[in-house]
């Protein structure tokens, strides 16, 4: 199986696409999905991320069927 990736709003937009797939594979942590997908591009600071839809830091492991999103702080008012 895989690791389903999403992006949201101007990230999304920054990348140029909203969603990737990465292969499965051990030792996986939310910072290793993204250095995988974009070894060339740092993290932008102050993204915010998600496991199958709940908040993680980017410590947390991710496993074999996850989804995993990166998006900007959400601001309401």
């Amino acid at each position: 199986m895989a690791i389903h990736v999403n992006y949201f709003a101007s990230l999304r937009d920054r990348l140029g696409r909203s969603e990737d797939t990465l292969p499965a594979g051990e030792g996986l942590t939310v910072a290793t999905v993204w250095s995988r997908l974009w070894p060339d591009r740092p993290l932008p600071p102050m993204i915010l991320t998600a496991v199958n839809q709940e908040y993680r830091n980017l410590n947390h492991p991710v496993e074999d069927g996850d989804e995993v999103a990166f998006f900007p702080p959400v601001t309401g008012g």
